[in-house]
């Protein structure tokens, strides 16, 4: 798959840009739920998702055809939705929690095929509850615990994404953990 994404990007540097439109449909989904997991608002990992191809497009020259591009486009994903965390203030959104629904989401009132709707209220309150949590650690550990965790990139590959040396990555990983447990311990 890595050499026909390597094809297309060839193609792109000659002026193809229908090329590029192949690359965005293979990768749209993953670099979308990078930055919905970093950022945890749907509306804003869109446009950070849209800005990281963009800016994968018009710096595509200097990308090293020697290294994999699905870790040259993460990273900017990545770097991207730790410039918004920092940026961020505090502020409400539509997918945020529904006053008098004790913690639910207006996604949460989806229809669902699982047979037992009050197992799925509970995880689904647990998931959010979990995913509140890795937001509210520091970003050079949240950033870890998503690439490794929720999208299960393997350490090389998130020590090549946020530029660190793989021992730190190892150690960020750990003391996220640490944190999330010392978040996560009564429940």
């Amino acid at each position: 798959m890595e050499t026909m994404i390597k094809q297309k990007i060839k193609q792109v540097k000659k002026g193809d840009q229908a090329a590029f439109e192949d690359i965005v449909s293979f990768y749209q989904n993953k670099v979308y739920h990078i930055c919905l997991r970093m950022i945890g608002n749907s509306y804003e990992a869109e446009d950070l998702a849209q800005e990281a191809f963009i800016r994968a497009y018009t710096n595509l020259h200097t990308f090293d055809e020697r290294r994999k591009f699905s870790t040259w486009l993460y990273r900017i994903a990545t770097n991207l939705s730790i410039d918004r965390i920092r940026k961020k203030k505090p502020d409400y959104h539509l997918d945020a929690e529904v006053k008098g629904t004790d913690g639910l989401d207006m996604y949460s009132q989806l229809a669902a095929d699982q047979a037992l709707p009050e197992e799925e209220v509970e995880s689904l309150e647990l998931q959010t509850y979990i995913h509140k949590e890795i937001l509210a650690l520091p970003p050079k550990y949240r950033s870890v615990i998503v690439l490794r965790y929720l999208d299960e990139l393997a350490l090389q590959e998130i020590a090549e994404v946020l530029d660190i040396p793989v021992g730190t990555v190892k150690t960020r990983v750990h003391r996220g953990r640490e944190a999330l447990r010392k978040r996560l311990r009564h429940v």
